[in-house]
């Protein structure tokens, strides 16, 4: 696993449609928006002397650029790929080819919807995994992460 050196930051990813966020399904993603995301993520990593860089596609090329373009310096990723969860063998190759520890967030329980959101391509891949938590789990993952980052995970 790589060292973490100054500058301390972390990449977040966010896949399709979460640009929505506050005006799609709120019964299941709730009234916070993706600024809001963005923010409590910025927030949490800085308290542990974090930044990030945040990044939004609906595009899947633009994420696995996004992704390629960490490894130069970025830590870790903080990511919730959205419906590419189910879909992307081509974003998981992405998360493993950069040799990033990262962070699997959804804000709904993937494992209480559809049986098609059951299945992900990066959970088996992710130091950390976070479900069904809103978008509190983008701050539970930022911290796990870090955790693991800076060695300080249990276990």
């Amino acid at each position: 696993m790589r060292r973490v050196t100054p500058p301390r930051r972390l990449l977040l990813v966010n896949g399709p449609n979460l640009n929505l966020l506050g005006t799609r399904e709120p019964g299941i993603y709730g009234s916070a928006t993706l600024a809001d995301v963005e923010r409590l993520t910025a927030d949490t990593a800085a308290a542990y002397g974090f930044e990030v860089r945040a990044v939004q596609s609906n595009h899947e090329g633009a994420l696995l650029d996004a992704i390629h373009e960490a490894a130069a310096d970025c830590a870790g990723i903080v990511i919730n790929a959205g419906a590419y969860t189910h879909t992307s063998v081509a974003l998981r190759d992405a998360l493993t080819g950069v040799d990033l520890p990262f962070a699997e967030v959804h804000i709904s329980d993937v494992y209480a919807r559809e049986e098609f959101r059951h299945h992900s391509y990066l959970t088996d891949v992710a130091v950390v995994h976070v479900v069904g938590e809103g978008i509190d789990g983008y701050a539970t993952a930022t911290r796990r992460l870090i955790a693991v980052l800076t060695g300080q995970a249990d276990g």
